[in-house]
Formats: C-alpha cells, structure tokens, sequence
C-alpha cells in the first residue's frame, strides 16, 4: 500500500513538473516571437501604424530605412530613380545623411545632381533629398525630381533675355534715328530718309510686342474652351490675304487645292494665326517670281481622321542641322535674312504650340536649294463631317484627291 502511494505521488510530481516546463516554454516561445529580429525589420510590420498608407499617396521618392541601412519601404518612383538596388539604398550622400539624421535626430536636405541611368548620354538628374527620423529606429528619405522644374526655368531664363535682346534692338536704332532727324532737321532728304528708317523699326517692333501677346496666349489659354468647327478653305483664304501684298512684291503665286468641305475643329484665331505664320514665312523666304502651295486633305488614324495643311515653297531650304531648332523661339536659320525680312523668331514657336494645344503636330520637309514643306496636322470635327454630305467623283466614289488641277501634287509634297 505504501508503495503504491509513493508510486502516485512520484507521478503527481512529475506532471507538475511537466506542466511548468511546457508553461514556462511557451512563454519565452511568445516572447521570442514578439522580440525585433534582423529579418522583420524588412517587413512593413515595423512601420508605425499609418505610415505606409500615407508613403503610397506621396508624389515625392519615399524609402525607409532601419538601424543597419537596409530599406524597410521603399516606392516605386524611388526604384525608377535608380535610389534603390538589392534592398539598400545606392546614393552614397543620402546614405551618409540617413547615418547622421539617425544619430543626432535633425532634420537635412540637400540638392543632388544623379547620373540619368541608361541614357548613355551624361544627362543628369536633379533631386532634392529631405532626411527626417521616424519613430527611434527609422529614417525617412524623401527625394523630389527638380529635373522638370530646372529645365522650365532655364527656359524662362533664356526667353526673358532674348525677350530683352530683341527689344532693345529696334528700340535703340528709333532712339538714335530720332537723334539723326533732329540734327538732319535742316536737311529734307535726310529727314525722309531717316524717318523711313524709323517706321520700318517701328513695325517690326510692333510686330515683336504683337507676336510676344501671341505666343502667351497660345501657352496660357485652352484653346479647346471656345472650339469650334472652322473651315480649312476659310482658314487659307485668310492666309493668303494676309501675305497678298508681300507676294506680289515679290511676283510670288500663291495656289491651293483640296481644302474644299475638310473642317478642324479649335480655336479660329489661334488656328488662323498658325497657318498664316506658315504661309507668312514661305513667301518671305522665298525668291521672286516662284510658287508657294498650300493643299489639304484628310487622312486616317489610329485615334480618329486628321487634316493635313502642306504649306511648300521654292525658298532656299532648311539645312538638316537647324531642322532641328527652327520651333525654338528666337531662333533663327539666318538671322541677318530674318532681321531683313522683319522675322522676330516667334513664328514658328507660335505654329508648335497651336499644333500640341490643339491635339495635332507640325513637321517640316526641306532641303538646301529645293525648297520646304511644312506639314500642319489637326484632328477634324468629326461630328461636322457627319452632317456633310459625301464628296463624291463622277463613278460614286468617295473623293480623296489631294489638290485641285491648278496646284500639281509634285509643287506640294516632296
């Protein structure tokens, strides 16, 4: 009997024993499993709460890194910035940044230049890095692209001193004109002549001022907000009209074909001024007793029918090098020409941005010698067309022809 209560009592002590041990295991087990180790610190479970919503919706390059300089999160503008390779962050001073944030807790920015990756041509990124601490362990990095907003002010820069080349120039030779009649005053033929001299540096002035208002419409008005549909045989009419005088000056022939029923659909003035521009350049840079065209017509694509406006002329061409900058404003091929023409260099920057406002394009074809064709295409109003009746030819089918019978196709497109 003894025995078999000491036998029970050895059992009972030997449960209990091993109830304490299992306790005892599953609480360091929870508290090893709750304890911080080197691969959760890679997990988004380490963020405090809300911080990962909030780096999905910033604009700005986010990455978060911990203690040992690995990156906790990072988005994806950071990965297309090149910030982040193999889970650690690649640019060196923002490393040395977050190193020195995480030691003293301040705050640091800094502006950065970064190798554009796989351009191949040395271009540059220009960033803006903030470093700040999150939480005791964490750094946050954000990184802003300034690449776009550097380009926009170097560009501002430029058009503001061009801007203030062109204007000082016919207004320093009306000063000096005015300083020459006023010391010619007992001279008739010199007072003619001089003041000759100033209604042509007053015009090309006023053109200058008139172009600049132009060109800050094109760029700050929605043309779409008053569109309409606008004929294209209207569109050139005017054009022709506007450049009458100069080309017969000149005994230039001005001729267009195609244009009849096709419809565009934007602002008129703005489509006016654009084409005028083009037909405008093609008289001035042409020589006498030659032919400029303008012709039109439909063509098909991808994303609806467009019309096409070749504006050609016999002028003495476009080498390939300035094909390149012709649309940059102030820009000139020949700037001695231009000047003597009364060009202000604002033309076909004013053609470029009518074009993109309005969801079409503008390309040029020339060669020294030969003459050029610049290309003007814009989507058409479809729902006009719609409503017109069908061209048709004599047997039914639908007219496609490029120009009439008095402008040959070979004078309009190379």
């Amino acid at each position: 009997m003894d025995v078999n209560a000491a036998v029970a009592a050895a059992a009972a002590i030997a449960g209990l024993c091993t109830g304490v041990i299992a306790m005892l295991a599953f609480r360091w087990s929870e508290r090893e499993q709750a304890r911080p180790t080197r691969s959760s610190l890679h997990t988004d479970a380490v963020l405090p709460p809300g911080v990962d919503t909030v780096l999905s919706v910033l604009r700005s390059s986010a990455v978060v890194l911990d203690e040992a300089d690995s990156v906790v999160k990072a988005s994806s503008a950071a990965y297309a910035l090149g910030l982040v390779r193999g889970g650690k962050l690649a640019v060196e001073p923002m490393l040395h940044m977050a190193r020195d944030t995480r030691r003293d807790g301040e705050i640091r920015q800094v502006e950065l230049d970064l190798p554009r990756r796989g351009t191949g041509r040395g271009e540059a990124l220009a960033v803006s890095a903030r470093v700040a601490p999150l939480g005791s362990r964490l750094v946050l990095l954000l990184v802003e692209d300034l690449t776009e907003a550097r380009r926009i002010e170097a560009v501002r820069r430029d058009f503001v001193a061009n801007v203030s080349h062109e204007l000082k120039t016919p207004v320093g030779a009306l000063s000096l004109l005015s300083e020459a009649v006023m010391d010619a005053s007992d001279d008739p033929e010199a007072v003619t002549r001089f003041a000759g001299r100033m209604q042509i540096e007053a015009t090309r002035l006023t053109n200058l001022v008139q172009e600049l208002i132009d060109l800050s419409r094109v760029q700050n008005d929605d043309p779409l907000e008053d569109a309409e549909p606008v004929r294209v045989d209207e569109l050139v009419a005017e054009a022709i009209d506007r450049c009458r005088h100069q080309a017969g000056t000149k005994q230039i022939t001005m001729a267009a074909g195609g244009t009849a029923d096709l419809y565009v659909w934007g602002n008129r003035g703005q489509l006016a001024a654009a084409l005028g521009n083009l037909v405008e350049n093609a008289v001035n840079y042409s020589p006498a007793r030659t032919r400029v065209g303008i012709a039109g017509r439909r063509i098909s694509a991808p994303g609806g029918d467009l019309i096409e406006i070749a504006v050609t002329d016999q002028g003495i061409g476009i080498s390939e090098k300035d094909r390149e900058r012709i649309f940059e404003r102030f820009y000139r091929v020949d700037p001695a020409r231009s000047r003597a023409t009364g060009g202000t260099g604002l033309g076909l920057a004013i053609v470029k941005h009518v074009a993109a406002s309005h969801g079409g394009e503008v390309t040029v074809w020339s060669a020294e010698g030969q003459g050029s064709t610049f290309t003007l295409r814009l989507p058409e109003a479809g729902r006009v067309r719609d409503r017109e009746p069908a061209r048709t030819r004599g047997d039914g089918r639908p007219h496609e022809s490029f120009t009439d019978p008095s402008l040959p196709t070979s004078e309009v497109l190379p």
